[in-house]
């Protein structure tokens, strides 16, 4: 097995926002990786939460991946649900968790043993899935594009009906999840990459999704990121939203 993770800041003097990490039980069956992005608040930073973005994406991103490893009985959406209630109690006392903005996340989740492998994603963090045959699919929530495609994003449209949702406070938003299983046989290798990371595909067209899992398999996370942080340095002006994004990437062959 190969597993190969990295991260980077969007910028050095903040804290970055992303979470990523892979477990593999001591009993040797399985295991499973949790990716999180973590929703940077306007630039008012008015979020009715005393912790910030970075302390909820490694709350819930432990929670997460634990939950995900030991109760194997759950469901990927019961885990986040469970991670998310989680994460809700440790700060309910102290913070405005109704708040639109509380800090809040994109998932992706994927866990495997001898048999199956199961994912569930959340929010514009994307999945790659390549088979045994090598063709590559990816497993994306896609509510926000088809939104953008009719106009502006409002904040109206956060985590309501006929909108997004990403993981906050409110543990059924579980339920609105990507999810789905295959046979362990089928699979060859995983992926999961925050927006950051998927801009090599998604805005500087370096590639297809198939083009991303062969450069991941080649160079590894840090080498993708690279290439985005590059192509990001050569946009002069470009409309990026953030100019450089925090970036996590996780490459898992099976």
């Amino acid at each position: 097995m190969r597993i190969e993770l990295a991260t980077q800041p969007g910028d050095v003097r903040h804290p970055n926002e992303d979470f990523v990490s892979v477990a593999l039980p001591a009993s040797g069956k399985g295991g499973a990786l949790v990716l999180l992005d973590g929703v940077t608040p306007p630039p008012s930073g008015e979020t009715g939460c005393a912790h910030g973005v970075p302390w909820f994406t490694a709350r819930l991103g432990g929670a997460l991946l634990e939950l995900a490893v030991s109760e194997r009985e759950l469901s990927l959406a019961g885990c986040l649900s469970g991670a998310i209630s989680r994460t809700a109690e440790a700060h309910r006392d102290t913070c405005d968790l109704g708040h639109r903005r509380t800090p809040q996340a994109t998932a992706v989740v994927a866990r495997w043993d001898g048999v199956r492998v199961e994912y569930l994603v959340l929010s514009d963090s994307a999945l790659l899935v390549e088979s045994a045959d090598g063709a590559v699919t990816a497993v994306l929530d896609d509510r926000i594009e088809r939104l953008r495609a009719l106009g502006p994003v409002t904040d109206a449209a956060r985590n309501a009906e006929g909108g997004f949702f990403t993981a906050a406070a409110d543990p059924d938003v579980a339920g609105r999840a990507v999810t789905g299983s295959l046979p362990r046989a089928e699979v060859r290798a995983l992926a999961a990459l925050t927006d950051g990371a998927s801009r090599w595909v998604e805005v500087f067209r370096e590639g297809s999704w198939a083009d991303c899992a062969a450069a991941l398999a080649r160079g590894g996370p840090d080498a993708l990121i690279e290439q985005v942080r590059s192509a990001e340095r050569d946009a002069r002006g470009a409309r990026l939203g953030k100019r450089h994004d925090d970036a996590a990437a996780v490459y898992v062959e099976l």
